[in-house]
């Protein structure tokens, strides 16, 4: 298991804080990601969002688990591509503040001093 693995599995903030939207060409597209199409709904005429975070509580429909704990996303293969392009805070050790607000709500530490 990579370290970049086990640190997002001990998270899982951005899937509960944020809204993913995504172009919806991605929906059951075996030339791309193929998100599953009953977890997503319309947002516009060319986008979808994950069904869960429209609500103004966000949590995506796809995260298993408690945040902070021990989560998992029951679609990882088939994520959107918002998701795949999300930086991880700790990643390259760059620092992302989306990652890092996302964490705080929760009470979470950013991962790295950056």
């Amino acid at each position: 298991m990579s370290v970049a693995k086990s640190q997002c599995q001990t998270c899982g903030a951005c899937c509960a804080f944020y809204r993913v939207i995504f172009p919806s060409c991605e929906i059951s597209n075996p030339k791309t990601f193929s998100v599953p199409i009953n977890m997503t709904q319309q947002y516009d005429l060319s986008q979808s969002i994950m069904k869960g975070t429209e609500s103004e509580t966000p949590r995506c429909m796809a995260l298993i688990g408690n945040v902070g704990f021990n989560v998992s996303c029951s679609i990882y293969h088939n994520r959107s591509s918002t998701c795949r392009k999300f930086e991880q805070s700790w990643k390259k050790n760059l620092g992302n503040r989306l990652c890092d607000k996302a964490r705080s709500v929760y009470g979470l530490q950013p991962f790295s001093q950056y």
